[in-house]
């Protein structure tokens, strides 16, 4: 499951939708907001994401991972708007049979998730100035 939201994102709620009798390990990553990006100091993030097209890639997504790494359970969670620093902006939670499926799971889904969604970011620096966060990856990933 995909999810774009402007509200604050409940781990613990993530994380028990993700209990399942046959998992065996659990993994998850936390996206934070962060002071400093590229020696700048920023003061907050904005988000603005396409959401249709984030919700049908993110669930291909979440389909080749199974496919690759068999898993039980995965959760992707993704923050829009305004966010301060120290904010969690995105989640992602697989839960599977064994630890190594739920570590690659996870660590493949965040990072096709960060180059495949049309989400972008801005950043906003205490100097004032203000500017979209350019992703070379992102810009030459194309769809095999």
């Amino acid at each position: 499951m995909i999810e774009v939201r402007s509200a604050a994102i409940d781990v613990e709620s993530l994380q028990s939708a993700l209990r399942d009798p046959g998992a065996g390990g659990y993994c998850s990553f936390e996206g934070w907001v962060r002071n400093v990006n590229e020696g700048r100091q920023v003061d907050r993030l904005e988000y603005e994401a396409y959401e249709p097209l984030v919700i049908a890639e993110g669930e291909r997504v979440l389909e080749e991972a199974r496919e690759r790494f068999p898993y039980l359970q995965a959760r992707c969670v993704h923050r829009t708007g305004l966010l301060e620093i120290g904010d969690l902006a995105v989640w992602v939670g697989v839960a599977a049979a064994h630890r190594d499926e739920a570590f690659k799971a996870c660590r493949y889904i965040i990072d096709e998730l960060k180059v495949r969604l049309p989400i972008w970011k801005k950043e906003h620096y205490s100097d004032g100035d203000s500017g979209w966060v350019n992703c070379e990856r992102c810009a030459q990933h194309t769809h095999q």
